[in-house]
């Protein structure tokens, strides 16, 4: 079964820039496809898996075909609409954003090229959770293999069209594995504690806490979430909830901001820039690492 809803976006957005983005996010390759102007994904809402197709509709919007096993009703389509659009950021306004950088000559050029892209953040706030302790003292292809584990062992599959689509789980599915079997999925057993400690402590989390509570005290719900630290906490706080208010603290900002500013950078410099722009802080390292 399909149904069809429109997601608006605020202007200014670009959709093919969002797409560039997604080309080359290979750690959720298992829940989406980008092809053909059009994003695919896989997404849970209302306890059901569903599959969303998405194309631009018009300069500040997007079409959004919802295909399930089975009708789809109210409940699950405001709510697999709901977590598209925040997954986008299309409620983003940038204005505000963009009038800073065009008093920084440096990254001005930064903002013309990636004009209209609204952050592509992780699908929720829980798989930013995840990633960020899968990739602490980790390889990339490790902690790829150990998100792809944790969906797959799930199997919250649905193929649209010959092609399988996995979400990535609910906490409720998540936090049913025995901390055994998370630690066997993910090959780590200390990880494998944290993180199951970590999912059943985020069963009494509130994200929409997270999401509108003053920055300081969301951020401090995730500092007291098990293997979550000051830099997991930010990186959260961005790429799963949008909340860009501050600069990450991270060595792979260095070479990007260093070869934007056109002198070696050193972090306390980056938090320095990063400052000027305010709650668009994170998203100013983010367009960086896009660049970088």
């Amino acid at each position: 079964m399909s149904e069809v809803v429109t997601l608006p976006a605020a202007p200014p957005f670009d959709f093919g820039a969002t797409l560039r983005f997604l080309e080359g996010f290979a750690l959720a390759a298992d829940a989406q496809r980008v092809e053909g102007g059009a994003l695919t994904r896989a997404l849970r809402a209302g306890g059901r898996t569903v599959v969303a197709r998405l194309t631009a509709d018009g300069d500040a919007a997007l079409r959004c075909e919802l295909h399930a096993d089975g009708p789809l009703d109210a409940d699950v389509i405001d709510e697999a609409a709901d977590r598209l659009s925040a997954s986008l950021s299309l409620a983003d306004d940038l204005t505000g954003f963009y009038e800073i950088a065009r008093e920084d000559p440096d990254f001005a050029p930064v903002v013309e090229r990636l004009h209209g892209y609204h952050q592509a953040r992780f699908s929720t706030p829980l798989e930013a959770m995840v990633w960020s302790i899968l990739t602490q003292r980790n390889t990339f292809t490790m902690s790829v293999r150990g998100r792809r584990n944790l969906a797959a062992d799930i199997g919250a599959t649905l193929t649209v069209d010959g092609v399988p689509y996995t979400a990535f789980p609910d906490i409720e599915q998540l936090a049913a594995l025995p901390p055994g079997r998370v630690a066997e999925l993910i090959g780590n057993q200390r990880k494998g504690r944290f993180l199951a400690d970590a999912l059943h402590a985020w069963l009494e989390v509130d994200e929409d806490f997270l999401s509108t509570a003053p920055y300081a005290e969301a951020k401090k719900v995730l500092l007291g979430l098990p293997g979550v630290g000051p830099w997991s906490a930010t990186f959260i706080m961005i790429r799963g909830l949008g909340r860009t208010d501050e600069t990450p603290v991270e060595k792979q900002l260095v070479e990007p901001a260093s070869r934007v500013y056109g002198q070696p950078l050193s972090q306390a410099q980056i938090q320095k820039i990063g400052g000027r722009y305010g709650p668009w802080a994170g998203l100013w390292a983010h367009y960086l690492r896009l660049v970088g």
